[in-house]
């Protein structure tokens, strides 16, 4: 089966273990993304929630957590049904920050769920965007 791969990169004014706490903690995570209940860890599930409604936005499960330069987890939302993508972060340090690199892969193909694929692309950026303008204070 074919599928899709986003590939989003940033840099990011603060070292790598400031920006895995944005990556793994639940008030980091926050201010950006959607918070989870407990800390991403490897081997746990992930389960994130909407800050105002509360209610469950994504799951999966952290497949590898390996501080500060790599998190890997599965990415499930409702509108993509049973299909499961799988979400890689790879942080890599740069004279005075971290060049954050994402490959969302295992995205659905066809005129369908081009759709999500376009809603997803747009949110990530948002997102990282977002995690930018709070690590610059």
């Amino acid at each position: 089966m074919t599928t899709h791969t986003l590939r989003k990169s940033v840099i990011l004014a603060a070292p790598r273990d400031i920006v895995w706490g944005y990556l793994t903690q639940p008030d980091k995570l926050a201010l950006w993304f959607h918070p989870p209940k407990v800390p991403l860890e490897e081997g746990k599930p992930l389960e994130m929630f909407g800050a105002d409604s509360g209610d469950l936005l994504m799951w999966g499960k952290v497949i590898t957590a390996r501080a500060p330069e790599y998190l890997e987890y599965t990415f499930t939302i409702k509108p993509m049904g049973d299909a499961v993508s799988l979400v890689k972060w790879h942080l890599e340090a740069v004279e005075t920050g971290t060049r954050l690199s994402l490959e969302h892969e295992g995205l659905p193909t066809g005129a369908e769920p081009f759709g999500l694929l376009m809603a997803l692309d747009k949110g990530w950026d948002e997102h990282l965007g977002r995690m930018r303008a709070d690590i610059a204070g």
